[in-house]
């Protein structure tokens, strides 16, 4: 239960994140904490949008979900039960599939690095992480019962 209260921290702390980045993007905020400048570089880029949305938005919204899904698991109906974890694992290893992409456009593309971009890789990468042993602990205490 303490690698989901985790997970549930780890998706609130993304979304901060990522709402952070959101709102500088649409110029809620006037300038971003960065102390580098590749911060703007890389949310003023081309590559800020992926099909037309911000990727900041998608980072809200996912992060949204992905903490959805950790709350749902957290309830004691479902402890015993893997198919929210398995949902949560899918969903975060598409995030971390996604971050990757991000990775290697902010590296090769835009050739800059955005510091909350990184935050945000590494706190995505953990909760994948912790999802992933989450499920199999769940799974090898179902199959021993």
């Amino acid at each position: 239960m303490n690698r989901r209260m985790a997970v549930a921290l780890l998706s609130v702390a993304g979304l901060f994140v990522a709402a952070y980045l959101y709102l500088y993007k649409i110029g809620a905020i006037g300038t971003i904490a960065c102390g580098t400048g590749g911060c703007e570089t890389v949310q003023l880029s081309a590559e800020s949008r992926f099909l037309g949305i911000e990727v900041a938005l998608i980072g809200v919204v996912g992060y949204a979900g992905l903490l959805l899904l950790a709350l749902l698991s957290l309830q004691p109906r479902f402890g015993g039960r893997s198919w929210p974890l398995i949902l949560l694992v899918a969903a975060s290893g598409i995030a971390v599939g996604f971050t990757a992409y991000l990775k290697y456009l902010e590296l090769f593309v835009i050739h800059a690095i955005c510091r909350w971009c990184v935050a945000s890789a590494v706190i995505i990468t953990l909760l994948f992480v912790l999802a992933v042993i989450e499920l199999v602990r769940t799974e090898q205490a179902a199959a021993r019962e």
